[in-house]
């Protein structure tokens, strides 16, 4: 599950390894998203109802959900209210709740790129440089996409209030991944959400930001297929 305004893009240096060490990996683009049609939706138990909808459809009776940032709001959501239908959870740079700025709510709103430099700004770990162009402003690159999708999106971690009920119902095994420099989810804060899960393990990314599926992919999902395995 992606986070706010992006789409399964995000995955791409994870799914060939998932796939490769026998899993069977389907990264969603959220309505509204990517390259699926539709309007946003506006809550994040909407979008947990969504996954339900969407495993009836594919016929898959469980899953694991690896979730980053807003993605991990929807993994605690889902695991919460769907336990039959999850095996093991994975949040990367999430917490059970995910107030937003009302500045940058405001902006997004508008349409203003602001908001996407004001996210970039705060997503990672000191100035780093990308080959390419950053992929967040890739991904989300019109004022209709930050008015219609990020802006929906920045509502829905905001207005999202279940998540202290909703972590005392997790049961599955559940693996916390945090960045030792995240801005968006302080490493205390996280370490604090984690001790709250039954049957839980932390793993901090040292040096490393918010979107550690970009800055620190590859020792991502080494400690991801750890998990996995029991190792």
């Amino acid at each position: 599950m992606h986070g706010s305004g992006l789409s399964h893009i995000v995955w791409s240096l994870h799914e060939q390894f998932y796939t490769t060490n026998g899993y069977n990996v389907l990264s969603v683009d959220l309505p509204g998203h990517g390259n699926s049609e539709g309007p946003s939706i506006k809550s994040i138990q909407e979008i947990s109802d969504w996954i339900v909808a969407l495993m009836k459809k594919l016929s898959i009776n469980e899953i694991i959900i690896i979730g980053h940032s807003q993605g991990a709001l929807v993994g605690i959501d889902f695991s919460s209210r769907y336990q039959n239908l999850i095996s093991k959870l994975i949040l990367v740079s999430g917490t059970h709740k995910m107030p937003v700025n009302q500045d940058l709510i405001d902006l997004a709103e508008a349409g203003d790129e602001k908001s996407i430099l004001l996210m970039m700004k705060w997503g990672y770990e000191g100035s780093k440089a990308f080959i390419g162009g950053n992929p967040v402003k890739k991904i989300i690159n019109s004022s209709r996409e930050i008015r219609e999708i990020l802006a929906v999106d920045l509502n829905a971690c905001n207005n999202y209030k279940d998540g202290a009920e909703s972590l005392k119902k997790i049961n599955c095994q559940t693996l916390c991944i945090f960045g030792e420099l995240d801005k968006m989810v302080p490493l205390k804060v996280g370490e604090k959400m984690a001790e709250q899960i039954k049957n839980s393990k932390v793993e901090v990314i040292t040096n490393c930001g918010h979107m550690i599926i970009f800055e620190r992919a590859f020792d991502m999902r080494k400690k991801v297929i750890s998990f996995l395995k029991n190792e």
